[in-house]
C-alpha cells in the first residue's frame, strides 16, 4: 500500500520526467513529500507559480517529453492560468497538477462562493484552455486518471490537462496492483489512409502544373518529431519554404532552400515569395492573422492551397480564416513519409518541372530585402537591438537553444537572428506573455545537455515580469545566459501608440513605465552582469563571448535606449503583406509582383503603393 500523492509523483518518475516544476503549499504538501520516496525526479522550486508552469513549457519543448508543475490550491493554481494557455495556444503537452482542500470542506452547491480555506474551482476555471480538467474524487481514481490525463495531452493537437487533487486523497492508501487504469484503445481514432493517399496523387498532379510552388513549415513539425523529414522532402522538391514563427528552428536560415520570413512582421523577402505563390503546402501550422495581415483575402491569393493539420477542427473550411483549397488529416511526419515515398516511385521526380528559377528569384528577394540594415550595422551611443541580434546568432553554436520573449525583442529576434541547423528557437507566440522567455529559458536548462548555451533574449518590461527568478538561478546554479534588450520603454507599444494614437505614448515609458536599474537589482540577488552600452560590433562580440564564457548565470544588459522601430511590418487591415511599410520604389516593387492586380484600396495611415500589380513570368 502506498499514498496517492506517492503513486503520482512515481509515475511521472517513470515516465522518464527528471524535473518538476513547483511551489509549495499546505494543499499539496504531500505532493511534494513523495519527492522524498523516489530518486528518479526531482522537484525544482521556483519563486512563483507562474515561473512554474513556463518553466514546465521550456522543458517539454526541449526535452521532446511532456512538462509537470504543481502547485497549491486558491492563488497557486490560479497563477497557473497563463502557462495553461501558454501550452494550449501553442499545442505544449504539460501536466498541471494542483492541490485541493480536504474534500469534506468542498462547496456542497456551486451558488455557494466557497467553504473551504483557498477552495477554488480550479477545473472550471482553466477547463475552456485545457485538453482535459479533472478532480480525483476517491483515491481509486488516481491511475485511471493519470493515464487518462496523460494521453488526452499527447492525442492529437498536444495541449495541456490538469489534475486537481484534494488533501484527504493524496494521503489515502492505495494498493497499485489493485487500481484500474485506463484503455486508450476505445478511444483512439485513426486517419484515413485512402484520403491522405488520394490527397497526395493531387498534390503532385499540381506540382507538376504549378510554376511558383512553395512549402510553409509550423511548429506541428517539430512537435510530430518530424524534421528530418521536412528536410528530406525539401531536398526532392527544391522549392522555397516558409517558416512561421514556430518554425524558425525547423526551416533554419542555412536550409538551402530558405525563403525568407513570412506574416505582419515579415523579416527577409518582405513576403514577396508567399504572396506569388501559385501552389502553397502548409504544414502543421493554422493560418493566423499574423500571418495573413487583416486583408485575409490577399493571402497567397493566386494559390491553390492545401493543408495539413492533426487537428480536424482546424480543417473545417466554415471555421478557417483562410480558406484552403484542399484539407488533409493526418499528423506532419506520417504525411510527408507518405509524400516522400510517392515521390521516389517510378519517374515521378523526373516528371517535374525545374524550378530552379522560382526558387532562385525567392532567395533573391530574402537576401536582398535583409531587416539588418548596413546603418544598424554602424558605430553609435547605443546598440542596435538589429545587430545585436545578428551578432549574438553568429557567435551562437548550432546545438545552442535561445528563448526570445515576446514584444519588440521577439520581433527583433524573428528578424535578424538567423538561425542554423539543430539549433533551437522558441518562444510563447500563440498567448505570447511578457516574462515567458526568463522562466522558459530556465526550465529549457534542465532539459538542455551538457555543453549546450541557454540563452533568453527578453525586454526589460518582460524581464521585470518575473525576475524573481534570478533566486531560482541562484540556488540551483543555473548556467543560464539572459540577454536584456533594455531600451527603457514598451518599445512595441509605443511603435502602435505612434501609429494609432497621433503619437500619444502613455503608460509605456517615459511616462508611466520607467525600469528598474536591473544590474543592481542582479547583484542583489549574487547574480553576474555584464553591460552592453554602444553598437560597437567589436566590443559587442567579444562581451556576449564573455557572457556565454562563464561556468555561472550572466545577466547581461544591453542599452538599446529609446528604440522602438521595427520593421518591415504591415501597416493598416486592409494591407496585402507584400505592400509592407517602409515601402520601396513602386517600379521596383512592382517588378517582384508576379500576381493579379488587386482592387484599389485606401491605407488608413499611409498612402499604398499598390494600386495595380502586373505579371512576370
Amino acid at each position: 500500500m502506498i499514498k496517492v500523492a506517492d503513486f503520482v509523483i512515481q509515475y511521472l518518475a517513470d515516465c522518464g520526467i527528471s524535473d518538476i516544476f513547483v511551489v509549495y503549499g499546505a494543499a499539496n504538501g504531500d505532493l511534494i513529500d513523495a519527492f522524498t520516496r523516489t530518486e528518479k525526479t526531482r522537484y525544482v522550486a521556483v519563486m512563483h507559480e507562474q515561473a512554474g508552469g513556463f518553466a514546465a513549457e521550456g522543458y517539454a519543448k526541449i526535452s521532446g517529453k511532456f512538462g509537470v508543475a504543481i502547485a497549491t490550491s486558491g492563488p497557486g493554481g490560479q497563477n497557473f492560468v497563463t502557462p495553461i494557455g501558454n501550452c494550449f495556444y501553442d499545442s505544449v503537452p504539460c501536466l498541471f497538477i494542483t492541490g485541493q482542500i480536504n474534500s469534506k470542506f468542498l462547496r456542497p452547491d456551486p451558488e455557494i462562493r466557497q467553504i473551504g480555506f483557498q477552495e477554488t474551482d480550479i477545473c472550471g476555471i482553466v477547463r475552456p484552455i485545457t485538453k482535459y480538467a479533472s478532480m480525483l474524487r476517491s483515491p481509486e481514481d488516481v491511475k485511471f486518471e493519470l493515464e487518462k490525463a496523460l494521453y488526452l495531452m499527447k492525442e492529437g493537437r498536444p495541449g495541456p490537462v490538469l489534475l486537481d487533487i484534494p488533501l484527504d486523497i493524496q494521503k489515502a492508501k492505495v494498493d497499485p496492483d489493485k487500481l484500474i487504469g485506463f484503455n486508450p484503445k476505445l478511444r483512439q481514432v485513426g486517419f484515413d489512409d485512402k484520403d491522405i493517399e488520394e490527397k497526395i496523387e493531387t498534390y503532385i498532379k499540381d506540382l507538376k502544373a504549378a510554376k511558383r510552388p512553395c512549402l510553409m513549415i509550423g511548429g506541428g513539425v517539430m512537435l510530430g518529431n518530424a524534421v528530418e523529414e521536412f528536410r528530406e522532402l525539401g531536398e526532392l522538391l527544391k522549392i522555397p519554404a516558409f517558416p512561421t514563427w514556430n518554425a524558425l528552428d525547423i526551416v533554419t536560415s542555412d536550409y538551402p532552400y530558405y525563403g525568407g520570413r513570412i506574416g505582419t512582421y515579415g523579416g527577409a523577402g518582405r513576403n514577396f515569395g508567399i504572396q506569388n505563390t501559385d501552389l502553397l503546402l502548409a504544414i502543421g501550422s493554422r493560418i493566423s492573422g499574423r500571418i495573413t495581415g487583416g486583408n485575409v483575402k490577399s493571402f497567397a491569393r493566386a494559390a491553390k492551397k492545401y493543408v495539413v493539420d492533426v487537428d480536424s477542427v482546424a480543417l473545417q473550411p466554415k471555421l478557417q480564416q483562410v480558406p484552403f483549397d484542399v484539407c488533409v488529416l493526418s499528423d506532419a511526419k506520417q504525411f510527408m513519409r507518405r509524400l516522400i515515398d510517392r515521390l521516389k516511385q517510378g519517374n515521378t521526380l523526373k516528371s517535374l518541372p525545374d524550378f530552379s528559377a522560382w526558387t532562385q528569384k525567392v532567395i533573391g528577394w530574402r537576401k536582398q530585402y535583409d531587416p539588418v540594415l548596413p546603418e544598424y550595422m554602424k558605430p553609435a551611443d547605443i546598440a542596435n537591438p538589429y545587430a545585436f541580434a545578428r551578432v549574438l546568432s553568429e557567435v551562437l553554436r548550432p546545438a545552442d537553444i535561445v528563448v526570445p520573449d515576446c514584444g519588440g525583442n521577439v520581433v527583433v529576434m524573428s528578424h535578424a537572428f538567423e538561425t542554423k541547423h539543430k539549433q533551437r528557437f522558441f518562444s510563447n507566440h500563440g498567448n505570447s506573455p511578457m516574462g515567458f522567455s526568463f522562466a522558459g529559458a530556465l526550465g529549457a536548462c534542465f532539459a538542455a545537455k551538457k555543453g549546450q548555451h541557454v540563452v533568453c533574449v527578453i525586454g526589460d518590461g518582460g524581464f521585470n515580469m518575473n525576475l524573481q527568478e534570478l533566486q531560482t538561478l541562484v540556488n540551483y546554479r543555473i548556467p543560464l545566459k539572459t540577454f536584456i534588450m533594455n531600451n527603457h520603454i514598451y518599445g512595441i507599444t509605443k511603435a502602435f501608440q505612434e501609429t494609432n494614437f497621433e503619437g500619444r505614448a502613455e503608460a509605456c515609458g517615459p511616462k508611466g513605465y520607467n525600469p528598474p536599474n536591473f544590474v543592481k537589482i542582479c547583484q542583489a540577488y549574487g547574480v553576474k552582469t555584464v553591460l552592453i552600452e554602444g553598437n560597437d560590433l567589436k566590443n559587442m562580440r567579444t562581451k556576449i563571448e564573455e557572457v556565454l564564457a562563464a561556468q555561472e548565470p550572466v545577466v547581461c544588459d544591453v542599452n538599446c535606449h529609446e528604440w522602438h522601430t521595427y520593421e518591415p511590418k504591415i501597416v493598416g487591415w486592409e494591407t496585402p503583406i507584400e505592400d509592407m511599410y517602409p515601402y520601396i520604389d513602386r517600379e521596383e516593387f512592382l517588378k517582384n509582383m508576379a500576381i493579379e492586380p488587386l482592387p484599389t484600396y485606401k491605407n488608413p495611415v499611409y498612402p499604398s503603393i499598390h494600386k495595380a500589380v502586373k505579371t512576370i513570368e
